[in-house]
């Protein structure tokens, strides 16, 4: 056997062992997460009423999560940094979870204000952050479809948590307990004891991994680092400061924008478009979760196609025209079925995009800027998607009474987006040949 062959063979056993070590576990923290701040989508089927919402209200509450994310996110990646992974990831899981629980214990609307703006504080920086340790464990070539399939947990949550959910509001009345209540105190335990697991099963960097061999360890950590040695070769570092102002992490943020906007606020509000065909809850929680798990799959297959053809801009650009399209057409349709199929259309292009874009994100910053731009990029984002779209939407909803409507500004986002991205990857490309050219002078 040829040498090349043993390096081939040493990479294929360290890749799966590493996957196999890291991803499974934390996507189901990454499906608890995304448990634990969209079901408030199911519970609005009966909390609303229970607490005098009206759409605007239940809106002002759902983005209140995304104001205090934006707030913190940057700052807990940072802190990730300084503490480890292993630490902060836990410290994460486990105060978010206790907010999540304590959800149950709102008695209006302004304590429910209050402890949505705490549970987005509390998460803030998960998502950047595992992005970020990805990074210290895969080599770029792999990143677009581990980041696809770490991020099946976010479908997932909702294919697995809607249903879940619905099962819990039956239990209504149970020792005194509306269902709402149940649901929050059972979504939210979980992730507590996932977040005291995390200091168990989570290792900071290869170096440190006793579950790897010392060949494995080796290999991966001179290829992790031969990696950032040619990024810093690339360029100086810019500062935090020259990050926020940077054109690439404030476009990326816009393209960004559109498939956070297009999840959350189907997240948050597509329970209620659904029953509002008719539904029961029970029926409302199951087909809620159809377009979740169509999302699922094709987004890894998305993820494994972008690494197999070494593309990422159409591979991003591709999924936000199907948002697009699929919003722009729920405004001409009025029965359930054919609403299900553009909505599982948006989801798939909300959810197939993130493979790619993360790994397109994470190539464009230089590694000592890693960790504040993307989660920069993952802050702004939010803050648009979460912090504006879902109030945009039920002030649509309010004033209009229609759900389509209320999608209008995410499929003109989408068209936005679509563009900057266009014009960001032609700038990079540019700048890529002109530092080619030189380096050959």
């Amino acid at each position: 056997m040829s040498v090349t062959d043993d390096n081939a063979r040493l990479e294929a056993d360290t890749i799966r062992k590493i996957t196999w070590r890291l991803i499974p576990f934390l996507m189901l923290c990454y499906l608890l997460a995304f448990i634990d701040r969209g079901n408030i989508g199911m519970a609005s089927l009966q909390m609303n009423h229970d607490l005098g919402l009206t759409p605007k209200m239940f809106g002002f509450a759902g983005s209140l999560f995304f104001i205090s994310y934006f707030l913190f996110e940057v700052p807990s990646n940072l802190a990730l940094q300084k503490f480890g992974a292993r630490k902060w990831i836990a410290r994460i899981m486990i105060t978010w979870g206790l907010v999540s629980a304590g959800m149950a214990l709102v008695q209006g609307a302004t304590s429910l204000y209050i402890l949505r703006f705490l549970l987005g504080a509390a998460e803030a920086g998960f998502f950047p952050g595992v992005v970020l340790y990805l990074t210290y464990w895969f080599p770029a070539a792999y990143r677009a479809r581990i980041v696809a399939i770490f991020m099946v947990a976010v479908p997932m949550a909702s294919f697995v948590g809607s249903p879940i959910s619905a099962l819990l509001l039956q239990a209504d009345g149970m020792f005194g307990l509306r269902g709402w209540h149940w649901l929050f105190i059972l979504e939210g335990l979980p992730t507590i004891l996932l977040g005291v697991m995390c200091l168990f099963l989570l290792t900071d960097r290869p170096e440190q991994a006793k579950w790897l061999s010392a060949a494995q360890r080796d290999w991966l950590s001179a290829r992790i680092e031969k990696e950032r040695t040619e990024k810093k070769e690339a360029g100086p570092h810019p500062s935090i400061w020259q990050i926020f102002r940077s054109k690439e992490v404030l476009g990326m943020a816009l393209v960004c924008a559109t498939a956070s906007s297009a999840g959350t606020v189907l997240g948050v509000w597509q329970p209620q478009l659904i029953k509002s065909f008719g539904l029961t809850v029970m029926q409302t929680g199951l087909v809620n979760a159809v377009p979740y798990v169509i999302a699922a799959v094709l987004m890894v297959w998305w993820g494994r196609h972008s690494d197999r053809k070494g593309e990422r801009r159409w591979h991003t650009a591709i999924p936000l025209a199907l948002i697009a399209g699929g919003m722009l057409c729920t405004l001409f349709v009025t029965s359930l079925v054919p609403t299900v199929v553009l909505l599982t259309c948006v989801l798939i292009g909300a959810y197939s995009f993130k493979g790619p874009f993360w790994a397109l994100s994470s190539s464009w910053l230089a590694p000592g800027s890693a960790a504040a731009g993307l989660a920069a990029i993952n802050a702004a984002s939010n803050l648009i998607g979460g912090g504006l779209m879902v109030n945009a939407y039920g002030w649509i909803k309010e004033e209009t009474g229609s759900h389509a409507l209320g999608l209008l500004p995410i499929a003109l986002l989408a068209v936005a987006s679509i563009i900057t991205l266009l014009m960001l990857s032609n700038d990079a490309h540019r700048a890529a040949r002109n530092a080619q050219a030189k380096a050959t002078a």
